[in-house]
């Protein structure tokens, strides 16, 4: 398949995130990792994948650092696959797209919701900033700009876009 990313989004953080757990099948497996799975046959069972390409995607996994590979027999020898701190530092990233489907979902619909494990009560996870708690669902308050490492492309694309936004502001009728 044609590489089809562009030069600035190969810089840009939400394509190495998506190139490392964009596949359904990583998600899914990650998200297992969460609930304390650990062995091949207990995320074999648990997601109905086939051994290929659960092997596979254990592989990948590994290899980009998100989950450990590390046996726990040894006649024969058997492996566990347990989260690394890279890897539960996606588990914020899990959560809220858990979220964000169940937000469009009734109520009854849910299969699967998060709980506080002490009261049983459940949480609505949103993400805010840590500095000064708001919510980052605002687009209008909360925008990408260009980081110290951006390339020149990217930094045109985020001058671009806060020119536009500075003028929508003056003029709404503005595009």
């Amino acid at each position: 398949m044609p590489n089809r990313i562009r030069l600035e989004d190969r810089e840009c953080p939400l394509s190495t995130t998506v190139r490392h757990v964009g596949e359904w099948w990583t998600l899914l497996i990650l998200h297992d990792a969460f609930d304390g799975y650990t062995r091949f046959d207990q995320f074999q069972q648990s997601l109905g994948i086939s051994t290929s390409m659960l092997t596979a995607r254990l592989k990948t996994l590994v290899g980009d650092g998100l989950l450990e590979r590390r046996p726990y027999q040894t006649n024969p020898v058997r492996h566990e696959y347990v989260l690394t701190d890279l890897g539960r530092s996606l588990r914020p990233v899990i959560v809220a797209l858990a979220a964000w489907g169940n937000r469009h979902l009734d109520p009854e619909d849910r299969s699967m919701i998060l709980i506080d494990a002490e009261t049983g009560e459940e949480s609505d996870p949103v993400v805010v900033d840590a500095r000064t708690g708001k919510r980052l669902d605002d687009s209008e308050a909360y925008v990408f700009s260009a980081g110290p490492a951006a390339s020149d492309a990217m930094r045109a694309r985020y001058t671009e876009l806060d020119r536009r936004r500075r003028t929508r502001a003056t003029d709404p009728n503005a595009s």
